[in-house]
């Protein structure tokens, strides 16, 4: 009988029964989880709902299914909010009361959020709303509400950098009317000024507004200057707003329009043909979601489930909502099992029994604190990139700007935090830039030029220019009626270069002057009433001699000025140089003069000390060491001196001394030449202090802000006086302050440089000049004509152009000398030649600290001959006996006591002798000559020689 195989197959099917039965053990066992309710609140019959529930129930499955051993399951409680603030409330107090939720995921919209807020506020039950963006719902502060979505604030700076990169200067936010809309604001308005962008008007549209009234608000904003709106509402109103836009042809070139990202992702994540036509070139702002693989994946799993359970939306596309909401649920799972399994139930209110209201009897979730510390604490990678709250706010990284082109999406560049706008994101590191710019965009018209970002309204086809209107000075602005015609004529300096300036300008700029003036033709005001107007919005701008100053610059913005700066004195010149007996004491100033003298005193007596005691020219009494002493001092100014000098100490002085004289002289010479036979044309006045402490009489031209600069300087009212025109100004100078005319007038510098050009020759410019902004033109407070009004004005006087100008109106230069520089003097000061001095006086110095040194040194023995008991007075009595004694070891000295002896006249000192050892009387060397006495009693020649060695011993042994 052979064997069968049932032994082996016995074994393997008891094998595969245990093996099943230890799976069904573990389900059995995994069975018994702890559910935890979770209410979810959203409006049901939106897509966007439905799209964030299918993402909700997949991110509960894919979690539990990686977590198997978690103890807790999350329970899902649905309910629709409705669309409605009210139906929003009554879900989640449902949810809170009747079902004791731990958690609300929800609700759809900031305006729901608000009071769901409130409820899980009060009952301790965390709100995770993953689409309530309103920067609106921090100001509730409540500890149990997490947003798991950007807030809105958070892309003002993105926006702000737009208008950086492209240099917009204006924007006007077009917002609904209702919290979500309102609360951006405060923050887009701030952002935008931090960059310099002027926010000068807002738009607020209901949401139940008809057509007519967005057109009619539309059209409203035609008529301003600005063109770049950034549009903030829900996506039907805004869709729309861009399709009434469209229809009145605002989507055309020129404008500019800006998404929020709320509206960039509602609009564009399922695009229908009808919105993206209205919507071409239009920029957005839209949270950037880095792309994974697990992302793609997501996606493909999300549309296969999305379409088995909703057949009919095959248009529907995942949105940045439904990852935040898949997310948020994931971190919901992963604190529900970290807060712990116990105590999920409601503490009940303490009510009393006439409590009817459902609020009252709302209980308290026992396990809602440590839920809500679990939320803080979560963090994981998501679908969306790093995931955890920093104070219950969830962090964005980076935002993506999107430009509308065809049917999609065009990608311009990427804004971070740290970096600001980028183009590109390294996947290596976030941080690094591949450029610094973004691509270029597609704007409305289908045109690659950016907008300026402001046009001249269309209801307004040219700017009103006013114009001042005055009596006099014509050259700078003139309005002339023709008689005939009775047409306004404005011409003028300041007129031509306005022109000039729009004709620069890269884009045409229509505009017409209008005079400000009464209807009889005189002026309606002063300049500050002019530039007022331009505030009350009855100019656009004013062209003319309208001076930048700070009290104007409150109201009205001034450009870059297009002349010279500063108020200046003009005062009469002549000349002052009288040409009377005392006219060779002007070259030098008195403190020159005395410093001269004291100087040729004071080397007087440095020569008389070096030299008394080894020259004969310096001996004799004492009137006579003075009188040769100062002669010779004074006698080099002309260099007449005839004393000889011995000591090598005087000869170094002396020298530096000529050299100290010749300077003073000529420079003395050329000075008073100059006095003597060139007209010094000077100021009458060179100080407007002076005209004050005199009280003369000064004047100011008719209108100008000069009168609050005079009165500011101490001039008093009754001082002053008015004039119109360069030829009245001419007049009251002619008859002087004491007979009804003033000693100096205060002007501007175009003004001042426009009179002097006429009189040159009679007036001149004092300074110092009183600072001002210079000749400007005036637009209104935040104009975005102002930068590009300075750039071509900077463009106009870099050239040829404003030369042109200047010669056509005010002549050419070179026809009447500079009056801004300053009168030369011819007076010669200390300050010249302290230099000079300076070195003569420690030359002097020097040798006389050399001399007394060497004095002492050699003297010693005769200044310590006295008794050593005499008193100080003594001592000093015998020193000056000593000093001004000759010197009698000095060869000078030598040789006039042997001329006193012998009558022998000896060479000069510095003359070399016959011999280097005696000296030859002056006699004929010929015997035979006839002048040549040989009586006996005369010695020869030869026997004449006289040993000076022995003269000199002879010299020693006789008392002093």
């Amino acid at each position: 009988m052979r064997k069968t195989p049932f032994k082996p197959v016995l074994s393997f099917l008891l094998f595969l029964c245990l093996k099943i039965l230890f799976i069904e053990m573990g389900v059995a066992q995994n069975t018994t989880f702890i559910p935890v309710n979770v209410g979810v609140a959203l409006d049901l019959d939106s897509l966007d709902a439905n799209i964030a529930l299918s993402c909700i129930n997949m991110a509960l499955s894919d979690f539990y299914a990686t977590h198997g051993g978690y103890k807790t399951r999350v329970a899902l409680a649905i309910r629709d909010s409705k669309k409605d603030v009210v139906g929003a409330a009554a879900a989640a107090l449902d949810l809170i009361k009747n079902v004791e939720v731990q958690a609300i995921l929800g609700p759809s919209t900031s305006m729901q959020a608000n009071l769901v807020i409130e409820l899980g506020k009060k009952a301790h039950v965390p709100i995770i709303s993953f689409s309530a963006t309103s920067s609106s719902l921090a100001s509730i502060r409540s500890s149990y509400f997490f947003r798991a979505t950007n807030d809105d604030s958070t892309q003002v700076n993105a926006i702000s950098a737009l208008f950086q990169a492209f240099e917009w200067r204006e924007a006007v936010p077009i917002y609904i009317d209702n919290e979500y809309g309102e609360g951006i604001i405060p923050y887009l308005t701030d952002s935008l000024q931090a960059v310099d962008v002027r926010v000068p008007y807002r738009s607020v549209i209901s949401p139940s507004a008809t057509d007519d009234q967005i057109i009619g608000e539309l059209f409203k904003l035609m008529t301003m200057q600005t063109r770049v709106f950034v549009v903030h509402m829900n996506p039907y109103l805004g869709t729309r707003l861009f399709a009434r836009a469209k229809e009145i042809g605002m989507m055309s070139e020129g404008y500019v329009w800006i998404m929020t990202d709320g509206l960039t992702v509602d609009l564009l994540s399922s695009p229908s043909p009808s919105v993206t036509d209205s919507i071409q070139g239009v920029l957005g702002i839209k949270p950037y979601v880095p792309r994974t693989k697990e992302l793609e994946y997501f996606r493909a799993r999300w549309k296969r489930k999305f379409l088995q359970d909703n057949p009919s939306n095959i248009d529907a596309k995942l949105n940045v909502y439904g990852l935040w909401a898949y997310d948020a649920t994931k971190a919901l799972a992963m604190a529900v099992e970290k807060a712990g399994a116990t105590n999920f139930g409601f503490e009940k209110a303490n009510v009393s029994s006439s409590s009817s209201t459902d609020l009252e009897t709302l209980g308290t979730s026992l396990n809602g604190p440590n839920l809500l510390q679990a939320l803080s604490d979560t963090s994981f990678k998501g679908l969306t990139g790093d995931y955890h709250f920093v104070d219950r706010q969830l962090q964005s990284p980076a935002f993506q700007i999107v430009n509308v082109n065809g049917n999609g999406l065009r990608g311009l560049g990427f804004w971070k935090p740290a970096r600001g706008l980028v183009k590109r994101l390294d996947p290596a590191n976030s941080t690094s830039t591949s450029m610094s710019r973004i691509s270029n965009a597609i704007f409305p018209g289908d045109t690659f030029v950016v907008p300026k970002g402001w046009e001249i309204p269309t209801n307004e086809k040219k700017l009103k220019i006013g114009v001042p209107v005055k009596n006099g000075l014509d050259e700078f602005v003139a309005v002339t009626k023709d008689p005939i015609s009775n047409a306004i004529k404005v011409t003028g300096y300041c007129i031509d270069v306005f022109d000039a300036v729009v004709k620069a300008l890269p884009y045409a700029l229509p505009y017409e002057y209008i005079p400000y003036a009464n209807p009889d033709g005189k002026p309606a005001g002063t300049y500050d009433d002019l530039a007022y107007q331009v505030y009350l919005k009855k100019f656009d701008a004013v062209v003319g001699d309208m001076t930048i100053i700070f009290n104007r610059s409150l109201h009205i913005d001034y450009t870059l000025p297009y002349t010279e700066s500063g108020v200046s004195m003009i005062v009469p010149i002549a000349d002052n140089n009288s040409k009377n007996a005392w006219v060779f004491m002007k070259p030098l100033t008195w403190d020159l003069w005395v410093s001269t003298f004291v100087f040729f005193v004071f080397i007087g007596f440095v020569v008389w000390v070096l030299e008394h005691r080894v020259n004969e020219d310096f001996r004799g009494s004492a009137s006579d060491q003075a009188g040769a002493s100062f002669w010779f001092s004074f006698s080099t100014m002309v260099f007449a001196q005839r004393e000889r000098m011995v000591s090598n100490l005087t000869r170094a002085v002396v020298i530096i001394w000529f050299f100290v004289v010749l300077v003073l002289t000529q420079s003395y010479t050329a000075s008073l030449t100059s006095l003597l036979t060139v007209q010094q044309l000077q100021p009458t006045v060179t100080d407007v202090h002076d005209l004050v402490m005199k009280g003369e009489y000064v004047g100011y031209l008719s209108g100008s802000f000069v009168l609050g600069i005079l009165l500011g300087l101490g001039f008093d009212k009754s001082k002053l006086r008015v004039y119109n025109s360069t030829e009245e100004c001419h007049e009251l100078f002619s008859k002087g302050s004491g007979n009804g005319g003033i000693s100096a007038a205060f002007d501007e510098v175009p003004y001042t440089k426009r009179f002097l050009s006429k009189y040159c020759s009679k007036y001149t410019m004092i300074e110092p000049t009183f600072k001002t902004g210079g000749f400007g033109f005036v637009f209104p407070k935040g104009s975005s004509l102002v930068p590009d009004i300075s750039r071509a004005i900077l463009n106009v006087t870099e050239g040829d152009h404003m030369k042109q100008i200047e010669d056509a109106w005010f002549g050419k230069k070179g026809s009447c000398p500079d009056s801004s520089s300053s009168v030369s003097s011819n007076i010669l000061s200390l300050k010249s030649f302290w230099g000079l001095f300076l070195i003569a006086g420690l030359a002097a110095f020097l040798a006389l600290i050399i001399f007394f040194v060497m004095f002492v040194s050699r003297e010693r023995r005769e200044l310590n001959h006295s008794d050593p008991t005499a008193s100080i007075w003594d001592r000093t009595k015998n020193f000056f006996r000593v000093f001004i004694q000759r010197d009698s070891t000095s060869l000078n000295s030598r040789q006039k006591e042997l001329t006193d002896r012998n009558g022998i006249s000896l060479p000069p000192i510095g003359v070399p002798s016959p011999s280097a050892c005696s000296i030859h009387a002056q006699f004929p060397e010929d015997p035979s000559s006839t002048d040549y006495d040989s009586s006996p009693d005369r010695q020869t020649p030869q026997e004449v020689e006289i040993n000076i060695d022995q003269l000199a011993n002879q010299n020693q042994e006789e008392p002093q």
